[in-house]
């Protein structure tokens, strides 16, 4: 063998392999919590007293862009930063700075999804960060049933901060959460409004994640049924666009926008899941409503960090599950003790 060949069989094998799980899946796509606190209180999320996790528990703004390192030598090429809300965190555009300074090289894109509240203050910031694209959570543009939903009063605070994002040329997806008897109604005229305002918009099934204060089975929407609603007013074409997550995307002929459907528990989507979560604290849950998961924060404060933390991911392969098991009903325990906000959304 030639010395040629020798230092390529070394390269080959000194290089970090690609995040690939038993299931043959390659994992691309990380969702990264900064925090599991928030400063709103949706009732399908969270109960109005939420115990929040010490912050003495939290992993750094270096601890978590060390991880991200990791992550993007194995392959992962989108970044999500998660919470809660990830606003709420102290220098948290430290962290996307940080990690944007890798987009057009190990990554294709940092991008974050917010509830809106604290986005006004910091829209031009992220842009100059590298971020291009967020996720913007809005369930109803009606004053009341954003306060009951939310628990808050803060709707004025969520579409300033949708306004300074577009101001700032950030794109913006809005994400919908479809709910009975509270937003059912308005969704086509939400629809038509994101349009109106050069947004793309994507409704979700509510989930059974944690223990909250109202029975989830009352609101439970298929989105099967929106769809049908929408096709009665409108014209709806598959569309070709795609995205790192799990929103499959229509055309609508009328407003000139696209919209996205994300169905957890009606249609899952999970055979092509390219997706892991880490929370605040360091724990990696290769599926959002499985309870398996690998403690990430033990092995990067380990005294061999950088071999524990390739370990630790090899072990999420190996016990990322095909699918979740979502059940929404009377009786019904959550699918998962934890909150969406501990795992991130």
């Amino acid at each position: 063998m030639t010395r040629k060949a020798d230092r390529l069989d070394l390269l080959e094998r000194s290089a970090p392999k690609p995040l690939i799980d038993r299931h043959m899946r390659r994992i691309t796509y990380l969702r990264l919590s900064v925090t599991d606190r928030c400063d709103l209180r949706c009732t399908y999320c969270m109960p109005e007293r939420m115990q929040f996790l010490p912050k003495a528990e939290i992993l750094s703004l270096e601890e978590l862009y060390l991880l991200a390192r990791s992550f993007m030598a194995r392959g992962v090429r989108t970044i999500r930063l998660t919470g809660g809300e990830p606003l709420v965190r102290r220098d948290v555009v430290d962290l996307v700075r940080a990690i944007g300074r890798h987009v057009g090289s190990e990554l294709d894109e940092v991008t974050l999804t917010t509830n809106g509240t604290q986005l006004a203050g910091h829209a031009d910031d992220l842009a100059r960060a590298g971020v291009r694209r967020i996720n913007v959570s809005l369930d109803t543009r009606d004053p009341q049933t954003f306060a009951r939903l939310s628990r808050r009063e803060a709707l004025p605070q969520v579409l300033e901060g949708i306004a300074a994002a577009r101001e700032a040329g950030l794109q913006v997806k809005l994400n919908t959460v479809a709910m009975r008897g509270v937003n059912a109604g308005e969704l086509p005229d939400l629809i038509a409004w994101a349009h109106s305002e050069g947004h793309a918009i994507s409704l979700i099934e509510t989930m059974p994640l944690g223990d909250v204060d109202e029975a989830r089975e009352d609101r439970f929407l298929p989105l099967s049924q929106v769809r049908e609603t929408l096709d009665a007013r409108w014209s709806l074409t598959s569309s070709d666009a795609t995205t790192p997550g799990p929103s499959r995307y229509f055309d609508i002929a009328e407003t000139g926008g696209r919209i996205g459907f994300i169905t957890p528990m009606s249609e899952n989507f999970c055979e092509g899941c390219n997706r892991l979560r880490v929370t605040a604290t360091g724990q990696l849950y290769p599926c959002l409503g499985g309870g398996e998961r690998v403690d990430l924060r033990a092995a990067l404060r380990s005294d061999a960090s950088e071999r524990a933390v390739a370990e630790s991911l090899d072990q999420a392969m190996a016990i990322k599950p095909f699918a979740h098991d979502f059940r929404i009903g009377e009786g019904e325990a959550p699918a998962q003790p934890r909150h969406m906000s501990v795992t991130g959304g």
